[in-house]
């Protein structure tokens, strides 16, 4: 030993890069999978080693076993029982989307129970796991020596399928872990070939082809917002809920709470238990029994109840104390480059396409390269057989294989009537020379002395041509996909829908886009509500029956106690289980439910609506509208907009059905413009929009075209003066009648009523006698419209009196406008006999009075006073209740929304 000191090497160092090594190896050999195939490497060797022992769909079950010891000796010397896991689990329906081998025996449970030993089970590639290793023969991959450098194993597999979204992956390396959730493979091919066709494509709108994990298991997602943080950051938990049923006991009419699908990895024994426990304990109650009836057709655990029990509220119970809802905790880092990324949706379709790219370009060259290599052969072949009986003679002659050999090198051969296909081979070092001749190179000379006799034939001789020219075809096509990447995508987009049609299946996880709704609304008692919204964006609900109603001409009562800033600028009238859209002046579209809405008392300010849904500052709610309760009335409806600009447009009321959590954009707006009102309406009624001006216009729905996207600004719906507005839009039934009918109408009609004709403007026309069949038909389908002025005074007018015309004019006159009355009109909308009206003041007073009580008159009207306001307030608000004839003290029992 020589006398030389060792160098000091300081142990805090030798310990940082150490760890660091370590720590990259099972970062990189172990724990996370690649962005490309998806795999890790234990992964990527069994299917590699199962491939090559021929465990393939189309042959015989091996046992696992035998893959396992494969596997080992090859390629992973890390020991059996980490090899057979990841052959288990990729072999369970309820682990993978999308499982890759086929396995025949236990392969566990969703009990937890684990699978046999590999003795006893197995296995064989699925078909799917076959296009994970399709063309790896074609260098389509890099292959590097195995762990003892005997053997060679591919770094990655050349994947037709994107199997990371896919099958998802889990794993927890040192100082970072991986957690991706799986995804419907139809879906993901849909965003692949998204990307193809647009590759600056937004993860906003890859979200539409991918909204969100498809578990294997089924089940439900509850809401969008943690699928599209964990889309757009990386990181987000998935609220996972169970399918559940409620069935009705036939025997003795209690109630059972069905269980159909669980939360994707939540062990179904564990549940079991869990279950068990909280009944056993009260912490659930009103459990009579569990029952597992689970078979191989799926998940069925029956919750049984006691008598007299609710379903509804032991279900939500049960979500809150069980892992009939759980979560799952996306991560979404995988190796990009061998390098550890955190990931967002469109990167994992981005490194995927050029993946494919990469892997049908290497697989094209190859191609291309043993398509020339046989062409070349059959050149010779066919140069050969033009000259048969020269080729024969030589060969005959020839003393020994290696004269005859130089024999057939030494000739230049006449090509005769093949030299138009040893062209299209475009050879540059072995053409047709100028003299028509060929000169073959060695391996040509080879395969003519190889040439069986029968390939001699008339027959045989066509053949030789005529996969000639297929090769050069294919030739011509590997050449044209080599110089077109466009072609090149064609190619990919092709492969991928031949994969969605063989493998891909419909979607099992549902997608809820309300996080809470669903939680408890049959918890929620069916009541009327009165909403009430401020200038400042405070908004609170009180049951109708809260108020009182008076004759017209009372003082009201107190309202809403405000700040001296603040002031009432709408309410509405409806149930708790009514959906409701809220339109901000930003455009953007939210939607709630009554009861979502704070519930306070008479005087309450309510809470601000910023505290509801996310809003910007200086952003408010502008308009409410409310949604039909029944899904099926979606496709029968459309939805009008008005802006306060005289702008309208028509959209379809599916564009509006699913709205996310953070809002959707529904119309853009102009400078200084506002949203003034939103109506569902039908092609078979007519548009009436309103001034502030004392203005009013009426036209068909249909004379506005359904605009297919929700960021237009619409057409213009009416024309008015400087200074003037929009306040209001209805929606009227469309009658069919003539001018010279209409002023028959309102005459006779004016007379049985016993109302004056004051501010009655008759179309001109001869004078018409109707029957009475046609005045019967008229009546029955006569609308009345109140306008409402900011003084507290309205009036009533048939809207026979509102001429139907064309969109875009001026219109007529709606009210006659002074300064006693005010001078603005606030409001113009239908309502019947039995309609109450309730108006509030910018200083928080209201009043609710019955239609009945505000007399008829004409469109030029200056109108009776409704409700008497102070000097210095004004009316900012009007909506109408329908009254209760069964009630002495008519309170409003049904109440439908009137947005003014």
């Amino acid at each position: 030993m020589s006398g030389e000191l060792m160098p000091t090497i300081s142990l805090e160092d030798e310990m940082k890069k150490s760890y660091l090594d370590y720590a990259m190896s099972v970062i990189v050999s172990r724990a996370l999978p690649d962005v490309r195939d998806g795999l890790k490497p234990v992964h990527r060797r069994i299917f590699f080693a199962m491939r090559e022992g021929g465990y393939t769909s189309d042959k015989a079950y091996k046992k696992s076993a035998r893959i396992v010891g494969d596997v080992m000796g090859k390629y992973h010397p890390h020991g059996d029982s980490a090899i057979y896991e990841a052959l288990v689990r990729m072999a369970q329906d309820f682990s993978l989307r999308l499982p890759l081998v086929d396995g025949q025996g236990n392969f566990g449970s969703m009990d937890g129970d684990p699978a046999a030993a590999m003795r006893y089970t197995e296995a064989r590639l699925a078909k799917a796991a076959e296009e994970l290793l399709a063309d790896i023969d074609k260098d389509t991959v890099d292959f590097r020596p195995n762990y003892d450098e005997s053997m060679e194993e591919p770094t990655v597999l050349p994947a037709k399928i994107p199997n990371l979204l896919v099958n998802g992956a889990g794993g927890i390396a040192v100082g970072m872990a991986t957690n991706i959730p799986p995804h419907n493979l139809g879906e993901v091919i849909d965003g692949c070939c998204a990307y193809i066709n647009n590759p600056e494509i937004t993860n906003e709108e890859m979200i539409e082809f991918i909204p969100g994990p498809d578990f294997p298991t089924g089940a439900m997602i509850l809401g969008r917002g943690a699928i599209r943080k964990a889309y757009f950051t990386g990181n987000g938990s998935v609220t996972m809920r169970a399918l559940c049923e409620i069935e009705d006991s036939k025997r003795d009419g209690r109630q059972a709470i069905i269980v159909r699908e669980v939360p994707y990895q939540v062990n179904k024994g564990r549940l079991l238990e869990r279950l068990g426990e909280v009944a056993r304990e009260k912490i659930v109650e009103d459990i009579a029994e569990i029952r597992d009836e689970s078979d191989r057709d799926g998940v069925r655990v029956v919750i049984e109840l006691k008598k007299n029990a609710n379903a509804d509220v032991v279900l939500n119970q049960l979500y809150k104390h069980t892992a009939l809802q759980s979560n799952f905790a996306c991560n979404m880092v995988a190796l990009n480059h061998g390098k550890p990324e955190m990931l967002l949706l469109r990167d994992f379709i981005a490194a995927f396409v050029k993946f494919r790219e990469e892997v049908i370009t290497r697989r094209t060259i190859f191609e291309l390269g043993k398509a020339r290599e046989r062409a070349h052969i059959l050149a010779g072949q066919a140069v050969a057989v033009a000259n048969i009986d020269e080729v024969i003679a030589l060969i005959r002659n020839a003393p020994d294989p290696a004269t005859a050999k130089a024999g057939l090198l030494a000739r230049d051969w006449p090509v005769n009537d093949v030299g138009p296909l040893i062209e299209l081979i475009d050879d540059p070092e072995y053409r047709v020379s100028p003299q028509g001749t060929y000169r073959m190179s060695e391996a040509q000379a080879k395969s003519i002395l190889d040439l069986r006799l029968h390939r001699l034939t008339g027959l045989e001789r066509d053949k030789i041509g005529d996969e000639l020219r297929k090769i050069t075809d294919e030739i011509a096509e590997y050449l044209a996909i080599l110089a077109s990447r466009e072609k090149l995508l064609d190619v990919m987009r092709a492969e991928l829908m031949d994969i969605k049609a063989r493998f891909a299946t419909p979607r099992r996880t549902q997608l809820l886009d309300s996080e809470f709704e669903e939680d408890i609304e049959e918890l929620i008692q069916r009541e009327d509500m009165v909403v009430t919204i401020t200038n400042t964006g405070y908004v609170k609900r009180v049951p109708l029956d809260t108020y009182r109603a008076q004759k017209r001409g009372g003082k009201g009562r107190t309202g809403t106690a405000l700040k001296d800033e603040d002031f009432v600028t709408d309410l509405f009238v409806a149930s708790t289980h009514t959906p409701m859209l809220f339109f901000t002046s930003r455009g953007i579209v939210h939607k709630l439910k009554v009861w979502q809405l704070p519930l306070s008392s008479p005087q309450a300010r309510g809470k601000a609506f910023v505290n509801l849904m996310p809003l910007e500052d200086g952003e408010k709610v502008t308009v409410y509208m409310r949604l039909p309760e029944e899904k099926d009335a979606f496709d029968k409806l459309d939805i009008m907009f008005a802006t306060s600009h005289g702008s309208v447009r028509r959209n379809k009321l599916t564009d509006f059905e699913n709205i996310r959590s953070n809002g959707l954009i529904a119309m853009k707006l102009e400078e200084g413009e506002s949203l003034v009102s939103v109506k569902i309406a039908k092609p078979d009624e007519d548009v009436l929009l309103a001034t502030a001006r004392g203005k009013a216009i009426r036209f068909p729905v249909e004379d506005i075209r359904v605009f297919s996207g929700r960021t237009s600004t619409g057409v213009r719906g009416v024309k008015m003066a400087d200074g003037d507005e929009v306040i209001s839009m209805s929606v009227l039934g469309h009658v069919d009648a003539t001018p010279e009918e209409r002023t028959a109408y309102l005459k006779a009609a004016s007379a049985l009523r016993g109302a004056d004709m004051e501010g009655v403007e008759f179309e001109e026309g001869g004078d018409t006698t109707l029957s009475d069949a046609r005045f019967k038909e008229l009546q029955s389908k006569e609308q009345f419209l109140l306008a409402v002025t900011n003084k507290g005074f309205g009036k009533r007018t048939s809207a026979y009196e509102y001429r139907i015309s064309g969109r875009g004019g001026m219109g007529v006159t709606n009210m006659g406008l002074t300064k006693k009355n005010g001078g603005e009109v606030v409001a113009t909308f239908p309502v019947t006999d039995n309609h109450q009206v309730m108006l509030v003041s910018d200083q928080g007073q209201l009043i609710r009075t019955p239609v009945s009580d505000v007399r008829f008159t004409g469109r030029s009207a200056q109108g009776v006073t409704i409700f008497r306001v102070a000097e210095d307030e004004k009316v900012v608000s009007v909506a109408w209740l329908v009254e209760d004839e069964a009630d002495e003290e008519a309170e409003a029992t049904v109440a439908p929304v009137a947005d003014v």
